[in-house]
């Protein structure tokens, strides 16, 4: 069952090719060990960023707990509900960063097809990465995806 925020024909990117071998692609529990490392890695960064709206991450996360948060945002892409992609480089072998695609929430909640969109890049991750997924993003939405708008609540693209 998908939700009314998105057409029922819509069928989410699986691959998006962003820059130097860098790609986008839809999280899953498999990704446990790279996510815990970039997770844990940047935890003071991601809890001043997300901590109040979303409580994530905790100090004190598990690598148990770290999956079923994986895994409940692969069930939820199959659903449309919302939507999580990996930064990875090609060879996967480590995790840069993440894009979170989520309806709109709020009482200013935007009418039609539209996204509160949000992203973090670990602090090792290659030098410029952040300011390309800054600059792709708007475009990236506007060409594959059916929103009418886009919002950035935690003011990563301006």
């Amino acid at each position: 069952m998908t939700l009314d925020w998105l057409p029922e024909s819509f069928a989410h990117p699986l691959h998006v090719p962003l820059a130097d071998g860098v790609h986008l692609r839809p999280i899953s529990p498999d990704d446990t060990d790279i996510d815990m490392v970039a997770v844990m890695g940047n935890q003071p960064m991601l809890w001043a960023k997300y901590g109040d709206a979303w409580g994530w991450p905790p100090a004190t996360m598990t690598a148990e707990a770290d999956r079923e948060d994986l895994d409940r945002h692969a069930r939820e892409m199959v659903t449309h509900e919302s939507f999580n992609y990996a930064i990875l480089p090609a060879s996967e072998a480590a995790l840069y960063g993440c894009v979170y695609i989520d309806p709109p929430e709020g009482a200013d909640a935007v009418a039609g097809p539209a996204a509160d969109v949000s992203f973090w890049v670990a602090a090792d991750a290659p030098a410029g990465l952040g300011e390309t997924v800054r600059e792709f993003l708007p475009g990236w939405l506007a060409r594959e995806w059916p929103f009418a708008a886009v919002r950035y609540p935690f003011g990563e693209v301006g």
